[in-house]
């Protein structure tokens, strides 16, 4: 007979933040209310609540502002901008992006897709292929693949005239927030279609990156694949 497992009362506390998170009673960007007040509601101490408030900054959910509150963390935000584009340049200067998008399209999922995102068969997807350039050097070629009833409204124009990162508009326009993923990293060489789109030989070494991302409840909202150029790049991980 196996024992009921035993929640500490910090992290009673933070699922119950996910919860409204997760229902979007606070959205990306909005203030959530205070310690004290949030101490009344759930009628525990306010060191109970600043320690699942903790937990939840350290994972990049909430952010705290000194003077302020402490707000739904966002894509927007500088800190959390870059932190599912791990390429850096090897002259270690920020560099922003730019962003050009090559092919928009909807589509049916595979079987091995409608895997991965917890589809079925032949559902709708939104399929988008895009290049980022630095300094007028294409370096990231990718394909994105997203579930078409979370993204319905979604199209070539809002792509192309949204200002930064594409993770900050799904949030501030569809309400899905990637708050994890999951990568593969492989080597790979460049066939002929790549090495034209990223201005190099074709059998050119790159790194191919796939990514899976989640929302809240690890929820599976994203596939995309990436060949990235890391001539002058390389591909940064910190580890504990």
């Amino acid at each position: 007979m196996s024992s009921p497992t035993f929640s500490p009362l910090y992290r009673q506390i933070k699922e119950l933040l996910l919860d409204g998170l997760r229902g979007g009673e606070w959205r990306p960007g909005e203030v959530i209310p205070s310690e004290i007040e949030l101490a009344g509601r759930f009628k525990v101490s306010q060191g109970t609540v600043r320690k699942a408030i903790d937990e939840l900054a350290a994972e990049n959910l909430l952010l705290r502002r000194q003077g302020k509150g402490t707000f739904v963390a966002t894509h927007g935000e500088p800190r959390v901008r870059f932190r599912f584009l791990r390429l850096a340049p090897d002259a270690d200067e920020p560099l922003a992006p730019e962003r050009q998008l090559l092919e928009f399209r909807r589509a049916r999922c595979g079987a091995e897709l409608a895997r991965l995102l917890e589809l079925k068969a032949a559902d709708a997807v939104v399929v988008l292929k895009r290049l980022l350039v630095f300094a007028g050097d294409p370096v990231v070629l990718e394909e994105v693949w997203l579930p078409g009833n979370l993204f319905k409204g979604l199209t070539a124009q809002a792509i192309t005239e949204h200002q930064g990162a594409l993770y900050n508009l799904f949030e501030t326009q569809f309400g899905t927030r990637m708050v994890r993923a999951r990568e593969k990293l492989k080597a790979v060489s460049a066939d002929a279609a790549s090495a034209e789109r990223l201005k190099v030989s074709e059998g050119h070494a790159l790194l191919e990156v796939e990514r899976l991302s989640f929302t809240y409840g690890d929820r599976p909202v994203e596939w995309r694949r990436g060949l990235y150029k890391t001539d002058r790049f390389h591909y940064r991980s910190e580890l504990g």
